[in-house]
């Protein structure tokens, strides 16, 4: 237990190492390639962070635990949108980027609804692997191409924020930069590792079930890349990238390791397991859609919207320990959020887009 403690300290100081230089390398790239920080959010910094996803996912599917792999994926989703966009807005108000709302979310809404109905009959197909795989390839290209046609003027005031690291010296060469990247992505994928192989043998000395593992603390081990690189570009005022890189991650998650996931399993196809069709889906459909309101009338999240995305994850996570343990308060407390908290929610979120003019 000792070995697995110090693991699990030296994975987080890795990551807060890794997404500190990743960030840097990004927004300096996206200065070198004419990019804006909101696209490389969106594709460097997005598919960087969740390559511990990917791997894990993969690697589980290849150790015949379907489980961990489909609740991986499903619970990194839940994570990033309702915990890291909740607890980016609570430390600096996140600006939602127009582009996020008019083509990101709609993609994410798209990816997560193929998702959905490729999965009614229990599991993913390698020929749906491939067609999730495939267009996740080609959301990529159309974002880089659309980059290099979006308008100089579009991208000014990052390029004047930007505009010292030309004088910089050797730190203005855009090769430096890839390897700030690669380096960062290097720490981040080997810290989210240790810190994910520490955190399951002490879930497994408690007894909790490999689904429960791969919805919370795999879930949340590799997405804690993103919780680091999403909290350092708050910091650094890269508010753009903030919310681009947990969109893209979400993105990069559906369609990139469940769609490789269905393709590594082969003729058997990718295995959901019944829990998770049955409930985890529906959370994980419910925190995207609880965005748009926010997203769309005021163009930000703030403080007091993280910090009820934030408790909406501890509730989440409360009815997983709940329903593994087979609890007797689960049915009160299952009857409590339905009738109170679910219907309060929907009425705050009416109340909000009535109240606040669209932009």
């Amino acid at each position: 237990m000792l070995s697995a403690l110090f693991f699990l300290v030296a994975g987080l100081a890795l990551l807060v190492l890794g997404a500190n230089s990743l960030v840097n390398g990004a927004s300096r790239l996206a200065l070198s390639f004419g990019l804006s920080p909101l696209v490389i959010g969106l594709t460097i910094v997005a598919f960087g962070t969740s390559a511990p996803e990917m791997a894990v996912t993969v690697g589980a599917v290849l150790n015949g635990q379907s489980d961990v792999a489909v609740g991986n994926v499903v619970g990194s989703n839940i994570f990033n949108i309702l915990m890291i966009l909740g607890l980016s807005a609570m430390v600096v108000p996140l600006v939602v980027h127009v582009q996020v709302v008019r083509q990101e979310m709609p993609i994410l809404l798209g990816a997560a609804a193929l998702f959905m109905a490729f999965g009614l009959d229990g599991r993913i197909s390698f020929f749906q692997g491939a067609v999730l795989f495939g267009l996740l390839v080609l959301y990529t290209v159309f974002l880089v191409v659309q980059a290099r046609r979006t308008p100089s003027n579009q991208t000014a005031d990052f390029d004047a924020e930007m505009a010292p690291l030309r004088s910089n010296g050797w730190l203005s060469k855009w090769y430096v930069q890839v390897w700030f990247c690669v380096a960062g992505l290097v720490m981040l994928v080997l810290g989210s590792n240790w810190l994910v192989e520490s955190a399951v043998i002490f879930a497994r000395a408690f007894g909790v079930s490999e689904l429960v593992i791969g919805l919370t603390i795999v879930a949340a081990g590799t997405s804690l890349p993103e919780v680091a690189a999403t909290l350092a570009a708050a910091f650094k005022g890269e508010r753009d990238m903030a919310v681009g890189n947990i969109i893209g991650s979400c993105v990069f998650n559906t369609l990139g390791c469940l769609g490789l996931g269905g393709l590594v399993a082969g003729s058997a196809g990718l295995a959901l397991p019944t829990a998770v069709l049955n409930f985890d889906l529906w959370v994980m459909m419910a925190a995207f859609f609880a965005c748009l309101p926010f997203f769309i009338v005021g163009r930000e999240i703030s403080r007091w919207q993280g910090a009820v995305f934030v408790g909406y994850y501890v509730a989440y996570v409360a009815y997983l320990i709940l329903r593994a343990q087979q609890h007797a308060a689960l049915p009160a407390y299952s009857s409590v959020m339905i009738s109170f908290v679910v219907p309060i929610t929907i009425i705050t979120l009416v109340v909000v887009m009535i109240r606040q003019p669209v932009k």
